[in-house]
């Protein structure tokens, strides 16, 4: 895929944060666009801004949980009804969760996986036979830093993280090996100056490993520093070079390098800057 023009691009959680931003990038860009998410009000507002930047273009939206499979699939036949075919579908939804294996509940566990990781998989099954029959597709997964290396604290929104990595890199290789005219990204970012963090489900049990569950996102958020906008940029600029991962900030940059060359030691690494980072 060379350009986004005339192309039609599904995006879950394009209420806020980098769901927000690739819908309005995707639009200066003349794609058409398919939005959801849980929060009709703020997927409303992306919608209006989608359109205010480019009257013409064909933008939809649905409110719709995306760990709920038979709403993706039939999302998935409304975009392709209602726009009469799909390119790319970003599934970018998602969650967060801090908490210790021990400490963490089982519902809890279950929420995130759902959404985090059942949400991509739903994404990416009800989308691929549509992206496939219109001979120009691409998923972009929505992965993390977390994807790419364990931290203390965040085993359940790791293990979620880290699962749409493995999915999305065995479904690159199967489309290549398949010869499908569709293709697929890995994206993971670092910290994005989004309400994720804040909007998080904190335990009490990560004070046992030196945490603080009142404002534990308030402090993650401080060391944010990449805008949603950017990230989109990133992302979409990753899509149209068809690259396999795109790492979206230094911090996801130096934790993808630390990770390769310390495989078995880098957690020490990775605790003394959240000991450092918690005492400020």
């Amino acid at each position: 895929m060379k350009s986004f023009e005339g192309r039609v691009a599904a995006i879950t959680g394009a209420g806020s944060g980098i769901g927000r931003a690739l819908a309005l990038g995707l639009a200066t860009r003349q794609c058409h666009l398919a939005l959801s998410d849980v929060n009709a009000a703020r997927l409303e507002d992306t919608a209006r801004l989608a359109t205010w930047a480019q009257p013409e273009l064909k933008i939809t939206t649905a409110v719709l949980d995306v760990s709920q499979r038979d709403a993706m699939h039939g999302w998935a036949a409304d975009v392709v009804r209602d726009h009469s075919k799909v390119n790319l579908i970003f599934n970018n939804a998602g969650v967060a969760l801090s908490a210790t294996v021990d400490g963490m509940t089982y519902e809890d566990f279950e929420w995130i996986i759902n959404i985090n990781f059942w949400g991509v998989a739903n994404g990416t099954k009800a989308f691929l036979p549509y992206l496939k029959a219109s001979g120009e597709g691409h998923v972009v997964n929505i992965s993390s830093v977390f994807g790419l290396a364990g931290i203390p604290g965040q085993s359940a929104y790791n293990a979620s993280k880290f699962a749409v990595r493995g999915f999305t890199e065995a479904l690159r290789q199967e489309l290549d090996l398949a010869r499908w005219p569709v293709s697929a990204t890995c994206v993971h970012p670092g910290g994005i100056k989004t309400n994720i963090a804040r909007a998080a489900r904190t335990s009490p049990s990560v004070r046992e490993i030196g945490l603080d569950d009142c404002d534990n996102g308030e402090k993650a958020e401080k060391l944010f520093n990449t805008t949603p906008d950017r990230a989109a940029e990133v992302i979409l600029r990753g899509v149209l070079r068809n690259k396999r991962r795109v790492l979206i900030g230094r911090d996801a940059q130096l934790l993808d390098k630390v990770q390769r060359l310390f495989p078995t030691s880098y957690h020490v690494l990775t605790n003394f800057i959240i000991r450092r980072a918690m005492a400020k």
